[in-house]
């Protein structure tokens, strides 16, 4: 699989995203060389960039990404599956922060394809060192050291990610995405409210399973405990993908269901 790099020009060394984390990421998805989702994923672009006050430019516009995308990575080099993690950055070049223009980097990574699960199961853990706020800004993807320190944690305990309780000791998310608890036939998934990441993957999914009735969504306040009665857990990463939770401490988890829903979510587009 290969990556691929694009920006809007020439990159500054000592730009704002790179010294201040002054940026905001949002993911693209490609699936059999058309774009999906994207809609959802403009829209939550737009949101980003307003809640961190970035000053977007009118050539921002649905068709503008949809053709960008198209001709760059889809017709320019043939990107069959793969997702685009999009950064939006602010520049130094305005009277104030809030008039600076904005610039944009992006990387392509190719996938088989983004909405199968991946094969190997994740092992997580809780951390307790740290937790992750519920304010404004984290529902989207900032700047975050609670991710970076999350993700050494985790290699350094031989896990694959962690779970991030909020201030209140409930389960908010992982430093990879959000988590989603099967149990019987309800699905609960933590509320943006306790620090859930907003995510269009996510959101499409669940969407898909409430329309069709195939179980009830509920969003929840979850303590920590929760995710031990699960019957099975999936993880969804906008900017790694979809996985199944083998194994959480002591707890092992089944991921048949979850696979036959992603399978039948699958076939609806």
């Amino acid at each position: 699989m290969k990556n691929y790099i694009f920006t809007s020009g020439a990159v500054e060394e000592a730009n704002r995203a790179f010294t201040l984390g002054d940026a905001v990421k949002v993911s693209f998805f490609i699936r059999n060389a058309q774009l999906i989702m994207d809609e959802e994923c403009y829209f939550f672009l737009m949101a980003s960039m307003r809640k961190m006050r970035l000053n977007i430019p009118l050539s921002y516009t649905l068709e503008f990404f949809q053709n960008l995308f198209n001709t760059e990575i889809i017709q320019g080099k043939s990107v069959e599956n793969g997702i685009i993690n999009f950064l939006a950055y602010r520049n130094t070049d305005g009277i104030t922060l809030s008039k600076s223009t904005v610039s944009y980097f992006f990387e392509v990574t190719e996938v088989a394809d983004v909405l199968d699960i991946h094969e190997r199961n994740l092992e997580l853990d809780l951390i307790k060192e740290i937790n992750v706020n519920t304010n404004l800004l984290s529902n989207i993807r900032v700047h975050s050291p609670e991710n970076i320190y999350g993700s050494i944690y985790a290699e350094e305990n031989d896990l694959d990610d962690v779970i991030f309780l909020n201030p209140n000791k409930r389960i908010a998310r992982t430093a990879l995405g959000n988590l989603l608890f099967l149990e019987e036939n309800t699905i609960k998934i933590p509320k943006h409210t306790e620090g859930a990441y907003i995510s269009p993957l996510l959101e499409n999914f669940v969407t898909f399973l409430d329309k069709k009735k195939l179980v009830t969504i509920q969003e929840s306040e979850m303590i920590a405990f929760e995710s031990q009665k699960a019957e099975e857990i999936l993880l969804i990463s906008d900017e790694k993908g979809i996985f199944s939770v083998g194994k959480i401490r002591n707890k092992t988890f089944t991921n048949t269901r979850f696979t036959a829903l992603v399978q039948e979510w699958k076939e609806s587009f």
